[in-house]
């Protein structure tokens, strides 16, 4: 089986787990990603060349987190329970979550066999904060809407097919294009990141038209026409953005430690951070976005 071959099988397969999950059940999507971030949060730790008991701590930790947000976000929803229950089961899990913590401090300070112990606790914490963190985020934008989730993925791909596709004509000009960050990642540049926008505000459009951002006629007080759209635009605009600089991060941490991929999650696409890269800024920040805009407009 060719490369490409192999690239276009698994690349579909991603493309549809990700939109069932989000289209049938939110317990799905949860039970789905939980499994992918904790795997995501192994990688972090096994790029990073962390001892076995902090991976563990790690996943333990992010399933956690995961767990505990997604309680926050439906568990009245899912099992018609009171405010009273829902907030006590949210608060045990970060009360859990804080002891975990803990636990995993002690344990460190304990092992006198570690050659970094400061660096194998900061990189737990870096993983918590860069990884399992924006995926926990996932479910606040899926408790909004499923299609505002899905249209996050659709704009995500968007932007990282047109800044391709834009990026590759333009460096066969004779000048070639601008390198955003060539010790980073020698081939995006500022035109892909301005196609790439195009291409986004274009599909953020589209999709506002087929009714994905409707659910923001239901937060508006004042019944603005238009609010939706220019929500969409914004929407499109912060993922671009943030989904750019979430794949530099992912790739300045790779090119700190010497490798291609981040593991072998998807053949012929790499790992599980490879492939999920943009959201790691996207999310939390698009999640912290629809909030104010339903607290404002």
């Amino acid at each position: 089986m060719t490369n490409l071959v192999q690239r276009t099988i698994s690349g579909a397969a991603y493309v549809a787990v990700v939109v069932a999950a989000i289209l049938v059940h939110p317990l799905a999507f949860a039970a789905i990603f939980a499994v992918v971030s904790t795997l995501a949060v192994r990688e972090f730790h096994c790029i990073t060349g962390d001892p076995a008991y902090t991976r563990v701590f790690g996943m333990l930790l992010n399933l956690l987190l995961f767990a505990g947000v997604g309680v926050w976000q439906f568990c009245d929803s899912l099992l018609a329970t009171n405010y009273i229950f829902e907030a006590s089961l949210s608060q045990a899990f970060a009360l859990a979550y804080i002891v975990l913590l803990m636990v995993a401090l002690v344990c460190e300070l304990a092992h006198h066999q570690s050659a970094q112990p400061a660096a194998h606790w900061g990189n737990m914490l870096s993983g918590q904060v860069m990884i399992a963190l924006p995926f926990a985020t996932m479910l606040i934008v899926l408790a909004y809407s499923k299609w505002l989730l899905l249209a996050l993925f659709v704009l995500l791909w968007t932007n990282d097919t047109g800044a391709y596709c834009v990026g590759s004509l333009t460096a066969k000009c004779p000048s070639g294009n601008h390198k955003m960050s060539p010790h980073v990642s020698p081939k995006k540049s500022w035109e892909g990141l301005f196609g790439g926008a195009a291409f986004v505000l274009l599909a953020a459009w589209l999709l506002t038209r087929c009714g994905w951002f409707d659910v923001i006629d239901s937060w508006q007080y004042n019944l603005q026409p238009h609010a939706k759209f220019v929500v969409a635009m914004l929407f499109g605009l912060l993922a671009t953005v943030a989904g750019t600089l979430g794949d530099l991060m992912e790739s300045l941490l790779k090119r700190s430690y010497g490798i291609k991929d981040s593991g072998r999650f998807l053949p012929g696409h790499g790992g599980v951070l490879d492939r999920f890269d943009s959201l790691l800024l996207a999310t939390p920040v698009l999640a912290i976005f629809l909030t104010l805009v339903r607290m404002f407009i």
